[in-house]
Protein backbone atom coordinates (compact mmCIF):
# COMPACT_ATOMS: atom_id res chain seq x y z
CA UNK A 1 0.00 0.00 0.00
CA UNK A 2 2.83 2.36 1.14
CA UNK A 3 4.64 1.85 -2.33
CA UNK A 4 1.43 1.76 -4.41
CA UNK A 5 0.33 5.71 -2.62
CA UNK A 6 3.72 7.03 -3.60
CA UNK A 7 2.87 5.88 -7.33
CA UNK A 8 0.07 7.45 -7.15
CA UNK A 9 1.04 10.45 -5.68
CA UNK A 10 3.96 11.05 -8.05
CA UNK A 11 1.59 10.27 -10.63
CA UNK A 12 -0.12 13.56 -9.36
CA UNK A 13 2.88 15.85 -9.18
CA UNK A 14 4.40 14.72 -12.61
CA UNK A 15 7.93 13.72 -13.01
CA UNK A 16 10.42 15.01 -11.09
CA UNK A 17 12.03 18.28 -12.86
CA UNK A 18 15.93 18.57 -13.81
CA UNK A 19 17.26 21.06 -12.77
CA UNK A 20 20.08 23.32 -14.44
CA UNK A 21 23.49 23.44 -12.81
CA UNK A 22 22.65 27.37 -11.76
CA UNK A 23 25.10 29.45 -9.55
CA UNK A 24 23.00 29.30 -6.43
CA UNK A 25 23.49 25.36 -6.91
CA UNK A 26 27.31 25.83 -7.41
CA UNK A 27 27.53 27.82 -3.97
CA UNK A 28 25.27 24.94 -1.91
CA UNK A 29 27.27 22.61 -3.39
CA UNK A 30 30.79 24.05 -2.61
CA UNK A 31 30.79 23.26 1.44
CA UNK A 32 29.68 19.80 0.95
CA UNK A 33 32.20 19.29 -1.95
CA UNK A 34 35.09 20.99 0.34
CA UNK A 35 34.48 19.03 2.83
CA UNK A 36 34.74 15.84 1.61
CA UNK A 37 37.53 16.73 -0.40
CA UNK A 38 39.97 18.24 2.13
CA UNK A 39 39.30 15.29 4.44
CA UNK A 40 38.89 12.38 2.41
CA UNK A 41 40.03 12.71 -0.92
CA UNK A 42 43.27 14.10 -0.12
CA UNK A 43 44.24 11.25 2.72
CA UNK A 44 42.45 8.77 0.32
CA UNK A 45 45.34 10.13 -1.96
CA UNK A 46 48.16 10.13 0.77
CA UNK A 47 47.87 6.64 1.44
CA UNK A 48 48.49 5.94 -2.45
CA UNK A 49 50.81 7.71 -2.87
CA UNK A 50 52.88 6.34 0.47
CA UNK A 51 51.86 2.27 -0.49
CA UNK A 52 52.85 2.61 -4.01
CA UNK A 53 55.86 4.58 -3.40
CA UNK A 54 57.06 2.34 -0.81
CA UNK A 55 56.18 -0.96 -2.71
CA UNK A 56 58.36 0.73 -5.74
CA UNK A 57 61.08 2.42 -4.13
CA UNK A 58 62.35 0.60 -1.30
CA UNK A 59 59.83 -2.34 -0.43
CA UNK A 60 58.60 -3.15 2.87
CA UNK A 61 61.16 -4.82 4.98
CA UNK A 62 59.90 -7.96 6.97
CA UNK A 63 56.60 -7.42 5.29
CA UNK A 64 55.77 -9.55 2.47
CA UNK A 65 53.06 -10.21 -0.31
CA UNK A 66 52.57 -13.37 1.78
CA UNK A 67 51.17 -11.27 5.18
CA UNK A 68 49.33 -9.50 2.75
CA UNK A 69 47.75 -12.73 0.34
CA UNK A 70 46.94 -13.96 4.48
CA UNK A 71 45.12 -11.06 5.15
CA UNK A 72 43.17 -11.34 2.16
CA UNK A 73 42.59 -14.91 2.26
CA UNK A 74 41.09 -14.91 5.90
CA UNK A 75 39.15 -11.84 5.53
CA UNK A 76 36.94 -13.65 2.26
CA UNK A 77 36.99 -16.99 4.37
CA UNK A 78 35.27 -15.49 7.53
CA UNK A 79 33.29 -13.01 5.58
CA UNK A 80 31.70 -15.46 2.91
CA UNK A 81 31.14 -17.88 5.88
CA UNK A 82 29.44 -15.50 8.36
CA UNK A 83 27.64 -14.93 5.27
CA UNK A 84 26.37 -18.36 4.63
CA UNK A 85 25.50 -18.75 7.98
CA UNK A 86 23.73 -15.47 8.29
CA UNK A 87 21.31 -16.31 5.92
CA UNK A 88 20.89 -19.73 6.93
CA UNK A 89 19.45 -18.34 10.31
CA UNK A 90 18.38 -14.94 8.74
CA UNK A 91 15.89 -17.23 6.41
CA UNK A 92 13.36 -18.53 9.27
CA UNK A 93 13.21 -15.11 10.79
CA UNK A 94 12.29 -13.55 7.59
CA UNK A 95 9.60 -16.16 7.10
CA UNK A 96 7.81 -15.83 10.18
CA UNK A 97 7.42 -12.47 10.07
CA UNK A 98 6.05 -11.77 6.28
CA UNK A 99 3.80 -14.95 7.02
CA UNK A 100 2.32 -14.67 10.04
CA UNK A 101 0.90 -12.28 12.75
CA UNK A 102 1.71 -12.79 16.43
CA UNK A 103 1.44 -10.56 19.33
CA UNK A 104 4.48 -7.36 20.06
CA UNK A 105 5.45 -8.53 16.30
CA UNK A 106 5.88 -4.18 15.95
CA UNK A 107 7.81 -3.90 18.87
CA UNK A 108 10.04 -7.07 18.25
CA UNK A 109 10.76 -6.19 14.36
CA UNK A 110 12.11 -2.94 15.88
CA UNK A 111 14.12 -4.12 18.40
CA UNK A 112 15.93 -6.80 15.75
CA UNK A 113 17.96 -3.73 14.25
CA UNK A 114 19.07 -2.72 17.37
CA UNK A 115 22.79 -5.16 17.10
CA UNK A 116 22.99 -3.70 13.74
CA UNK A 117 23.21 -0.19 14.95
CA UNK A 118 24.91 -1.31 18.74
CA UNK A 119 29.35 -0.17 18.14
CA UNK A 120 31.42 -3.68 17.62
CA UNK A 121 33.02 -3.68 21.07
CA UNK A 122 29.13 -3.95 22.81
CA UNK A 123 29.08 -6.74 20.74
CA UNK A 124 32.52 -8.28 21.60
CA UNK A 125 31.78 -7.27 25.11
CA UNK A 126 28.60 -9.22 24.77
CA UNK A 127 29.59 -12.22 23.53
CA UNK A 128 32.84 -12.36 26.34
CA UNK A 129 30.40 -11.74 29.17
CA UNK A 130 28.22 -14.61 27.89
CA UNK A 131 31.08 -17.11 26.59
CA UNK A 132 34.15 -16.02 27.85
CA UNK A 133 35.96 -17.58 30.44
CA UNK A 134 34.92 -16.05 33.09
CA UNK A 135 31.11 -15.70 31.45
CA UNK A 136 27.53 -16.99 32.29
CA UNK A 137 28.01 -19.95 29.75
CA UNK A 138 31.18 -21.06 31.78
CA UNK A 139 30.50 -20.27 34.96
CA UNK A 140 26.86 -22.35 34.67
CA UNK A 141 28.69 -25.47 33.57
CA UNK A 142 31.02 -25.23 36.17
CA UNK A 143 28.24 -24.82 39.31
CA UNK A 144 26.27 -28.00 37.24
CA UNK A 145 29.77 -30.00 37.54
CA UNK A 146 29.75 -30.59 33.98
CA UNK A 147 32.98 -28.50 33.26
CA UNK A 148 36.17 -28.32 35.25
CA UNK A 149 37.72 -25.63 32.84
CA UNK A 150 36.37 -22.62 30.87
CA UNK A 151 35.51 -23.83 27.44
CA UNK A 152 37.87 -22.12 25.14
CA UNK A 153 35.21 -20.02 23.26
CA UNK A 154 36.72 -16.35 22.55
CA UNK A 155 39.72 -15.76 20.26
CA UNK A 156 38.34 -18.54 17.49
CA UNK A 157 36.71 -18.51 14.34
CA UNK A 158 33.57 -19.75 16.07
CA UNK A 159 33.67 -16.43 17.94
CA UNK A 160 33.85 -14.53 15.10
CA UNK A 161 31.41 -16.35 13.26
CA UNK A 162 28.57 -16.04 15.79
CA UNK A 163 28.94 -12.16 16.46
CA UNK A 164 28.73 -11.66 12.78
CA UNK A 165 25.63 -13.87 12.26
CA UNK A 166 23.89 -11.60 15.68
CA UNK A 167 25.31 -8.18 14.19
CA UNK A 168 23.73 -9.13 10.83
CA UNK A 169 20.92 -11.03 11.07
CA UNK A 170 18.08 -8.04 11.15
CA UNK A 171 19.41 -7.25 7.26
CA UNK A 172 17.92 -10.65 5.97
CA UNK A 173 15.10 -10.13 7.79
CA UNK A 174 14.19 -6.57 6.85
CA UNK A 175 15.37 -6.94 3.23
CA UNK A 176 13.90 -10.60 2.44
CA UNK A 177 11.30 -10.91 4.91
CA UNK A 178 9.99 -7.32 3.08
CA UNK A 179 10.28 -9.20 -0.07
CA UNK A 180 8.06 -12.21 1.30
CA UNK A 181 5.63 -10.18 2.96
CA UNK A 182 4.37 -8.81 -0.48
CA UNK A 183 4.97 -11.94 -2.34
CA UNK A 184 1.49 -13.85 -3.56
CA UNK A 185 0.66 -16.68 -1.62
CA UNK A 186 -1.72 -18.11 -4.22
CA UNK A 187 1.48 -18.42 -6.45
CA UNK A 188 2.88 -21.58 -3.93
CA UNK A 189 -0.59 -22.42 -3.23
CA UNK A 190 -1.51 -22.66 -6.91
CA UNK A 191 1.50 -25.41 -7.15
CA UNK A 192 0.18 -27.45 -4.33
CA UNK A 193 -2.78 -28.12 -5.70
CA UNK A 194 -0.98 -29.41 -8.91
CA UNK A 195 0.39 -31.55 -7.05
CA UNK A 196 3.86 -30.03 -5.74
CA UNK A 197 5.27 -30.46 -2.23
CA UNK A 198 5.57 -27.88 0.14
CA UNK A 199 9.38 -28.09 -0.52
CA UNK A 200 9.01 -28.25 -4.32
CA UNK A 201 6.51 -25.24 -3.89
CA UNK A 202 9.18 -23.38 -1.93
CA UNK A 203 11.97 -24.04 -4.25
CA UNK A 204 9.93 -23.79 -7.82
CA UNK A 205 7.91 -20.76 -6.90
CA UNK A 206 8.83 -19.01 -3.59
CA UNK A 207 12.70 -18.69 -3.90
CA UNK A 208 13.00 -17.38 -7.51
CA UNK A 209 11.03 -14.61 -6.86
CA UNK A 210 13.06 -14.14 -3.69
CA UNK A 211 16.59 -14.63 -5.51
CA UNK A 212 16.94 -10.62 -5.98
CA UNK A 213 16.28 -9.49 -2.53
CA UNK A 214 18.49 -12.54 -1.56
CA UNK A 215 21.33 -12.03 -2.89
CA UNK A 216 20.91 -7.92 -2.25
CA UNK A 217 21.12 -9.02 1.56
CA UNK A 218 23.48 -11.52 1.18
CA UNK A 219 25.64 -9.21 -0.51
CA UNK A 220 25.53 -6.55 2.21
CA UNK A 221 26.67 -9.00 4.71
CA UNK A 222 29.16 -9.90 2.78
CA UNK A 223 30.35 -6.19 2.99
CA UNK A 224 29.73 -5.68 6.23
CA UNK A 225 31.51 -9.02 7.12
CA UNK A 226 34.39 -8.09 5.11
CA UNK A 227 34.58 -4.82 6.65
CA UNK A 228 34.47 -5.99 10.30
CA UNK A 229 37.22 -4.65 12.98
CA UNK A 230 36.21 -4.49 16.25
CA UNK A 231 34.80 -8.36 16.22
CA UNK A 232 37.73 -9.85 14.79
CA UNK A 233 40.27 -7.34 17.09
CA UNK A 234 38.37 -8.17 20.05
CA UNK A 235 37.12 -11.76 19.73
CA UNK A 236 39.44 -13.31 17.08
CA UNK A 237 42.52 -12.25 18.93
CA UNK A 238 45.98 -12.25 17.97
CA UNK A 239 45.82 -15.32 15.91
CA UNK A 240 43.55 -14.40 13.48
CA UNK A 241 44.18 -11.15 10.97
CA UNK A 242 41.89 -9.38 8.71
CA UNK A 243 42.60 -6.31 6.32
CA UNK A 244 41.06 -4.66 8.75
CA UNK A 245 43.16 -5.75 11.87
CA UNK A 246 46.27 -5.28 10.05
CA UNK A 247 46.03 -2.01 8.81
CA UNK A 248 45.81 -1.38 12.92
CA UNK A 249 48.50 -3.61 13.49
CA UNK A 250 50.86 -2.07 10.81
CA UNK A 251 50.33 1.63 11.48
CA UNK A 252 50.05 1.35 15.68
CA UNK A 253 51.83 -1.81 16.27
CA UNK A 254 54.72 -2.02 13.94
CA UNK A 255 54.72 1.93 13.16
CA UNK A 256 55.13 0.56 9.64
CA UNK A 257 53.05 2.61 7.74
CA UNK A 258 54.14 2.00 4.17
CA UNK A 259 53.02 -1.45 4.84
CA UNK A 260 49.72 -0.07 6.37
CA UNK A 261 48.58 2.30 3.31
CA UNK A 262 49.53 -0.87 1.11
CA UNK A 263 46.89 -2.67 2.82
CA UNK A 264 44.52 -0.04 2.34
CA UNK A 265 44.94 0.30 -1.06
CA UNK A 266 43.91 -3.56 -1.78
CA UNK A 267 40.97 -3.17 0.92
CA UNK A 268 39.54 -0.01 -0.83
CA UNK A 269 39.75 -1.65 -4.43
CA UNK A 270 37.76 -4.57 -2.79
CA UNK A 271 36.30 -2.60 -0.60
CA UNK A 272 34.40 -0.62 -3.87
CA UNK A 273 34.21 -3.58 -6.28
CA UNK A 274 32.18 -5.20 -2.84
CA UNK A 275 29.86 -1.80 -3.02
CA UNK A 276 29.18 -1.37 -6.39
CA UNK A 277 28.15 -5.09 -6.52
CA UNK A 278 25.95 -4.60 -3.47
CA UNK A 279 24.57 -1.56 -5.14
CA UNK A 280 23.04 -3.04 -7.87
CA UNK A 281 21.99 -6.36 -6.82
CA UNK A 282 19.77 -3.93 -4.29
CA UNK A 283 18.69 -1.94 -7.28
CA UNK A 284 17.57 -5.45 -9.03
CA UNK A 285 15.80 -6.33 -5.85
CA UNK A 286 14.11 -3.06 -4.89
CA UNK A 287 12.73 -3.10 -9.06
CA UNK A 288 11.41 -7.02 -8.43
CA UNK A 289 9.52 -5.85 -5.35
CA UNK A 290 8.05 -3.11 -6.98
CA UNK A 291 6.08 -5.71 -9.53
CA UNK A 292 4.40 -7.03 -6.56
CA UNK A 293 1.67 -5.52 -3.95
CA UNK A 294 0.55 -7.93 -1.55
CA UNK A 295 0.53 -8.33 2.46
CA UNK A 296 -0.44 -11.65 3.39
CA UNK A 297 0.39 -12.24 7.27
CA UNK A 298 -2.03 -14.23 9.16
CA UNK A 299 -2.48 -16.02 12.44
CA UNK A 300 -0.38 -19.03 12.38
CA UNK A 301 -3.80 -21.49 12.53
CA UNK A 302 -2.07 -25.56 12.98
CA UNK A 303 -0.14 -27.01 15.77
CA UNK A 304 2.53 -27.35 12.99
CA UNK A 305 2.22 -23.32 12.52
CA UNK A 306 2.39 -22.61 16.14
CA UNK A 307 5.54 -24.83 17.06
CA UNK A 308 7.85 -23.59 14.04
CA UNK A 309 6.46 -20.24 15.30
CA UNK A 310 7.56 -20.43 18.67
CA UNK A 311 11.17 -22.54 17.78
CA UNK A 312 12.00 -18.99 15.37
CA UNK A 313 11.00 -16.95 17.98
CA UNK A 314 13.10 -18.88 20.42
CA UNK A 315 15.36 -19.04 18.49
CA UNK A 316 16.15 -15.41 17.29
CA UNK A 317 15.58 -14.75 21.28
CA UNK A 318 18.58 -16.75 22.39
CA UNK A 319 20.60 -15.45 19.21
CA UNK A 320 19.54 -11.58 19.98
CA UNK A 321 18.56 -11.24 23.78
CA UNK A 322 20.98 -13.34 25.31
CA UNK A 323 24.49 -11.44 24.21
CA UNK A 324 22.37 -8.21 25.22
CA UNK A 325 21.66 -9.06 28.31
CA UNK A 326 24.86 -10.61 29.35
CA UNK A 327 26.98 -7.30 29.56
CA UNK A 328 24.14 -5.43 31.78
CA UNK A 329 24.03 -8.83 34.20
CA UNK A 330 27.75 -8.69 34.20
CA UNK A 331 27.90 -4.80 35.29
CA UNK A 332 26.04 -5.40 38.33
CA UNK A 333 27.05 -9.12 39.93
CA UNK A 334 30.72 -9.29 40.89
CA UNK A 335 31.95 -12.75 40.06
CA UNK A 336 35.59 -12.37 39.86
CA UNK A 337 38.55 -10.77 41.98
CA UNK A 338 40.12 -7.35 40.92
CA UNK A 339 43.46 -7.37 40.05
CA UNK A 340 45.76 -7.63 43.09
CA UNK A 341 42.87 -8.53 45.20
CA UNK A 342 44.10 -11.07 47.54
CA UNK A 343 40.88 -11.07 49.88
CA UNK A 344 37.85 -13.55 49.07
CA UNK A 345 35.35 -12.98 46.16
CA UNK A 346 32.23 -11.10 47.53
CA UNK A 347 29.79 -12.36 44.90
CA UNK A 348 26.89 -10.74 44.26
CA UNK A 349 24.66 -7.47 43.16
CA UNK A 350 27.22 -4.57 43.48
CA UNK A 351 27.31 -0.67 41.91
CA UNK A 352 31.16 -1.03 42.22
CA UNK A 353 31.72 -1.08 38.70
CA UNK A 354 29.23 1.87 37.77
CA UNK A 355 31.11 3.86 40.92
CA UNK A 356 34.27 3.42 39.02
CA UNK A 357 33.27 5.23 36.30
CA UNK A 358 33.90 8.67 38.42
CA UNK A 359 36.88 7.68 40.01
CA UNK A 360 40.34 8.19 38.66
CA UNK A 361 42.83 5.69 40.58
CA UNK A 362 45.53 6.26 39.01
CA UNK A 363 45.63 9.96 39.55
CA UNK A 364 47.31 10.58 36.33
CA UNK A 365 46.95 14.47 35.04
CA UNK A 366 46.22 13.20 31.72
CA UNK A 367 43.71 9.77 32.50
CA UNK A 368 40.26 10.15 31.31
CA UNK A 369 37.74 8.50 33.82
CA UNK A 370 34.85 6.18 32.28
CA UNK A 371 32.83 8.88 32.81
CA UNK A 372 34.54 11.54 30.83
CA UNK A 373 35.14 9.11 28.36
CA UNK A 374 31.20 9.24 27.96
CA UNK A 375 30.94 12.84 28.08
CA UNK A 376 33.55 12.88 25.13
CA UNK A 377 31.73 10.46 23.18
CA UNK A 378 28.35 12.41 23.63
CA UNK A 379 30.01 15.75 22.89
CA UNK A 380 31.81 14.26 19.69
CA UNK A 381 27.80 12.98 18.70
CA UNK A 382 26.60 16.20 18.97
CA UNK A 383 29.13 18.11 16.84
CA UNK A 384 29.32 14.87 14.31
CA UNK A 385 25.29 15.52 14.35
CA UNK A 386 25.70 19.18 13.58
CA UNK A 387 28.36 18.39 10.69
CA UNK A 388 26.46 15.73 9.30
CA UNK A 389 23.29 17.51 8.74
CA UNK A 390 25.46 20.55 7.71
CA UNK A 391 26.85 18.98 4.81
CA UNK A 392 23.80 16.65 4.18
CA UNK A 393 21.18 18.86 4.06
CA UNK A 394 22.26 21.00 0.49
CA UNK A 395 23.90 18.09 -0.41
CA UNK A 396 20.04 16.28 0.04
CA UNK A 397 18.04 19.50 -1.72
CA UNK A 398 20.55 19.50 -4.44
CA UNK A 399 20.36 15.46 -5.13
CA UNK A 400 16.50 15.33 -4.96
CA UNK A 401 15.78 17.25 -7.85
CA UNK A 402 19.65 16.81 -10.22
CA UNK A 403 20.90 17.96 -12.97
CA UNK A 404 23.31 16.22 -14.81
CA UNK A 405 26.41 17.53 -12.98
CA UNK A 406 24.45 17.11 -9.98
CA UNK A 407 24.66 13.39 -11.15
CA UNK A 408 28.10 13.08 -11.12
CA UNK A 409 29.12 15.22 -7.99
CA UNK A 410 26.50 12.31 -5.85
CA UNK A 411 29.31 9.34 -6.93
CA UNK A 412 31.90 11.73 -5.55
CA UNK A 413 30.05 12.39 -2.28
CA UNK A 414 28.96 9.01 -1.34
CA UNK A 415 32.08 6.98 -1.82
CA UNK A 416 32.85 7.20 1.68
CA UNK A 417 30.40 4.60 2.22
CA UNK A 418 33.00 2.27 0.44
CA UNK A 419 35.73 2.90 2.24
CA UNK A 420 36.70 1.13 5.91
CA UNK A 421 36.79 3.00 8.73
CA UNK A 422 40.11 1.89 9.49
CA UNK A 423 41.42 3.19 6.01
CA UNK A 424 39.99 6.54 6.77
CA UNK A 425 41.19 7.35 10.09
CA UNK A 426 45.08 5.76 8.50
CA UNK A 427 44.35 8.30 5.95
CA UNK A 428 43.76 11.13 8.37
CA UNK A 429 46.86 9.92 10.10
CA UNK A 430 49.08 10.13 7.10
CA UNK A 431 47.83 13.24 5.57
CA UNK A 432 46.71 15.48 8.74
CA UNK A 433 50.14 15.21 10.70
CA UNK A 434 51.95 18.08 9.51
CA UNK A 435 51.59 20.96 7.60
CA UNK A 436 49.46 22.54 5.84
CA UNK A 437 47.03 20.60 7.14
CA UNK A 438 48.31 19.59 10.70
CA UNK A 439 45.13 18.91 12.39
CA UNK A 440 45.57 15.65 14.05
CA UNK A 441 45.44 16.89 17.62
CA UNK A 442 42.22 19.24 16.92
CA UNK A 443 40.04 18.29 18.98
CA UNK A 444 37.48 18.43 15.97
CA UNK A 445 38.98 15.52 13.96
CA UNK A 446 36.67 12.96 15.55
CA UNK A 447 33.47 14.73 14.77
CA UNK A 448 35.07 15.04 11.17
CA UNK A 449 35.85 11.45 10.72
CA UNK A 450 32.64 10.44 12.39
CA UNK A 451 30.87 13.03 9.64
CA UNK A 452 32.20 11.59 6.77
CA UNK A 453 31.34 8.16 7.68
CA UNK A 454 28.06 9.32 8.62
CA UNK A 455 27.37 12.04 5.63
CA UNK A 456 26.30 9.19 3.23
CA UNK A 457 23.31 7.73 5.37
CA UNK A 458 22.32 11.31 6.09
CA UNK A 459 22.19 11.81 2.54
CA UNK A 460 20.57 8.42 1.38
CA UNK A 461 17.59 9.10 4.42
CA UNK A 462 17.10 12.57 3.71
CA UNK A 463 16.87 12.40 -0.63
CA UNK A 464 14.24 10.47 -0.91
CA UNK A 465 11.88 12.33 2.08
CA UNK A 466 13.21 15.68 -0.19
CA UNK A 467 11.95 14.26 -4.01
CA UNK A 468 8.94 13.35 -2.47
CA UNK A 469 7.46 16.90 -2.19
CA UNK A 470 5.64 18.06 -4.88
CA UNK A 471 7.14 20.60 -7.03
CA UNK A 472 4.25 22.41 -7.07
CA UNK A 473 3.99 23.55 -3.28
CA UNK A 474 7.08 25.02 -3.96
CA UNK A 475 5.94 27.00 -6.75
CA UNK A 476 3.03 28.35 -4.93
CA UNK A 477 5.35 29.68 -2.53
CA UNK A 478 7.76 31.16 -4.82
CA UNK A 479 4.68 32.83 -6.43
CA UNK A 480 3.63 34.34 -3.48
CA UNK A 481 6.81 36.14 -3.25
CA UNK A 482 8.80 33.94 -0.82
CA UNK A 483 12.59 33.47 -1.25
CA UNK A 484 14.28 29.95 -1.53
CA UNK A 485 15.27 30.25 1.86
CA UNK A 486 11.77 31.23 3.18
CA UNK A 487 10.67 27.96 0.57
CA UNK A 488 12.87 25.66 2.18
CA UNK A 489 11.43 27.27 5.73
CA UNK A 490 7.53 27.12 4.95
CA UNK A 491 7.74 24.32 2.53
CA UNK A 492 10.03 21.91 2.61
CA UNK A 493 11.59 22.01 6.25
CA UNK A 494 7.63 20.73 7.77
CA UNK A 495 7.43 18.07 5.50
CA UNK A 496 10.82 16.36 5.65
CA UNK A 497 11.18 17.54 9.64
CA UNK A 498 10.86 13.66 10.53
CA UNK A 499 13.09 12.62 7.96
CA UNK A 500 15.86 15.23 8.77
CA UNK A 501 15.04 13.88 12.75
CA UNK A 502 15.77 10.35 11.22
CA UNK A 503 18.68 11.42 9.75
CA UNK A 504 20.46 13.42 12.77
CA UNK A 505 19.77 9.68 15.53
CA UNK A 506 21.02 8.00 13.15
CA UNK A 507 24.64 10.13 12.39
CA UNK A 508 24.72 10.42 16.64
CA UNK A 509 24.73 6.76 16.67
CA UNK A 510 26.94 6.14 14.27
CA UNK A 511 29.14 8.55 16.00
CA UNK A 512 28.48 7.05 19.41
CA UNK A 513 29.41 3.55 18.11
CA UNK A 514 32.51 4.16 16.10
CA UNK A 515 35.53 2.32 16.72
CA UNK A 516 37.58 1.65 13.75
CA UNK A 517 38.85 5.56 12.92
CA UNK A 518 38.70 6.41 16.19
CA UNK A 519 41.54 4.25 17.41
CA UNK A 520 43.80 5.86 14.99
CA UNK A 521 43.48 8.98 15.40
CA UNK A 522 41.76 9.46 18.57
CA UNK A 523 44.03 11.74 21.30
CA UNK A 524 44.98 9.73 24.46
CA UNK A 525 43.67 12.18 27.00
CA UNK A 526 40.02 12.39 25.12
CA UNK A 527 39.51 8.71 24.85
CA UNK A 528 35.79 8.08 23.53
CA UNK A 529 33.33 5.38 25.26
CA UNK A 530 34.24 2.41 22.62
CA UNK A 531 38.17 3.34 22.91
CA UNK A 532 37.67 2.93 26.58
CA UNK A 533 35.51 -0.23 26.59
CA UNK A 534 38.34 -2.02 24.56
CA UNK A 535 40.80 -0.50 26.86
CA UNK A 536 39.39 -2.41 30.10
CA UNK A 537 38.43 -5.40 27.87
CA UNK A 538 42.41 -5.76 27.46
CA UNK A 539 43.43 -5.49 31.38
CA UNK A 540 43.15 -7.71 33.33
CA UNK A 541 40.90 -8.15 36.64
CA UNK A 542 37.23 -8.25 37.68
CA UNK A 543 37.19 -4.89 38.40
CA UNK A 544 38.84 -3.53 34.59
CA UNK A 545 35.83 -6.35 33.13
CA UNK A 546 33.12 -4.77 35.31
CA UNK A 547 33.75 -1.46 33.99
CA UNK A 548 33.78 -2.09 30.60
CA UNK A 549 30.36 -4.06 31.16
CA UNK A 550 29.39 -1.30 32.47
CA UNK A 551 29.94 1.80 29.96
CA UNK A 552 28.59 -1.12 27.62
CA UNK A 553 25.54 -1.18 29.53
CA UNK A 554 25.31 2.91 29.10
CA UNK A 555 26.60 2.83 25.52
CA UNK A 556 23.71 0.50 24.50
CA UNK A 557 20.98 2.15 26.36
CA UNK A 558 22.37 5.45 24.23
CA UNK A 559 22.08 3.48 21.11
CA UNK A 560 18.57 2.25 21.76
CA UNK A 561 17.43 5.61 22.49
CA UNK A 562 18.68 7.14 19.23
CA UNK A 563 17.07 3.16 17.37
CA UNK A 564 13.57 4.63 19.09
CA UNK A 565 13.92 7.78 18.04
CA UNK A 566 14.61 6.46 14.01
CA UNK A 567 11.81 3.56 14.10
CA UNK A 568 9.31 6.26 15.34
CA UNK A 569 10.22 8.65 13.13
CA UNK A 570 10.06 6.43 10.61
CA UNK A 571 6.25 5.14 11.58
Amino acid sequence: MERDDAAVGRMEIGPIPRKSFSGGRALLWILPVAFVGIFFYIPLLSILRMGAGAALRVGLGAFSARTILNAAGFTFYQAALSTLLTVIVGLPGAYVFARYEFPLKRLLRAFLIVPFILPTVVVAAGFESLLGPGGWVNLALEGAGLIRQPLPFLHSVGAILLAHVFYNTSIVLRLVGSAWERLDSNLPAAARVLGASRWQAFRRVTLPLLVPSLLAAAALVFLFDFTSFGVILILGGPGFSTLETEIYIQALQAFNLPAASLLSIVQIGCTLALVVISTRLAQRAESATLKVGYRTARKPVSAAEKLSLAAVLCLLGALFFMPLISPVASSFLRTEAARGERTAVQTGFTLDYYRELFINRKEAAFFATPIESARNSLLVAVATTVIALGMGIPASMLLSRPGRLDRLIEPFLLLPLGTSAVTLGLGMLVALSRPPLDLIRSPLLLPVAHSLIALPFVVRGLKPALAGIPARLREAAAALGASPFRVWQAVDFPIAARAVLSAAAFAFAVSLGEFGATTIIVRPDFPTMPVAIYRFLSQPGGLNYGQAMAMATLLMLLCAVAVTTIERTRE
